[in-house]
C-alpha cells in the first residue's frame, strides 16, 4: 500500500518530465511575444486575435466566440480588442442579428498586418517548435498535446480551421 504522501509529491520522471512541460509553458509564450514585439508590436496574444479573425467567415466573429477560441475572459480580449481597435485592424460594432452581442472585424488594414506579421511567426514556431522534432516527434507531440487538452477539456480542440492554428 503506498503512503499518501508518495501520492502528493512529484519525482523521479514523473518530476522531470512535469518540470521540463512547465518550463516549456514559461519560457514559449515569452519566446513568441518577444519575436512579435520586436518585430510588431504586438503580442502572441494579439495576434491569436488577427489570426483568428482572418480565418473566421466575412474576417467577423462575435466576440464571446473570440473569447472562447483565446480560453480568455471578455475583459482581457475586450481591452486588447480595444488596443487592436486604436490601430485601425479591428472594429467593432452590436450584432444586428442579436443586440447583446457584439462583432469584431478584421479591417483591411487588420489583414494586411496578420498578413505581414505571419512570416516572420511561422519562422519562429518552426524554429522553437517544429525544426528541432523529427516527423515521427511532431506526431507524439500533437497526440500528447490533444490528450492533455481532452483531460483539461472535453472538447480538446481548438475551434479554428482544422488545417491552420495560431
Amino acid at each position: 500500500m503506498t503512503d499518501d504522501t508518495d501520492r502528493q509529491a512529484l519525482s523521479g520522471d514523473d518530476l522531470q518530465t512535469w518540470a521540463t512541460l512547465a518550463t516549456v509553458l514559461e519560457w514559449l509564450p515569452a519566446a513568441l511575444d518577444a519575436q512579435l514585439l520586436r518585430d510588431a508590436d504586438i503580442t502572441h496574444f494579439e495576434y491569436g486575435i488577427l489570426f483568428a479573425l482572418a480565418d473566421a467567415l466575412d474576417r467577423t466573429l462575435r466576440m464571446s466566440v473570440l473569447a472562447a477560441y483565446a480560453n480568455s475572459s471578455l475583459s482581457r480580449l475586450s481591452r486588447a480588442v480595444a488596443r487592436l481597435e486604436q490601430r485601425g485592424w479591428v472594429h467593432r460594432r452590436p450584432d444586428p442579428s442579436d443586440g447583446r452581442y457584439t462583432l469584431a472585424t478584421l479591417t483591411e488594414e487588420g489583414r494586411e498586418k496578420c498578413t505581414q506579421v505571419t512570416p516572420g511567426h511561422v519562422e519562429t514556431v518552426r524554429r522553437l517548435v517544429l525544426d528541432p522534432l523529427t516527423p515521427t516527434q511532431k506526431k507524439q507531440l500533437r497526440e500528447i498535446s490533444r490528450r492533455i487538452l481532452r483531460s483539461i477539456r472535453e472538447d480538446g480542440e481548438w475551434s479554428g480551421s482544422p488545417t491552420t492554428a495560431p
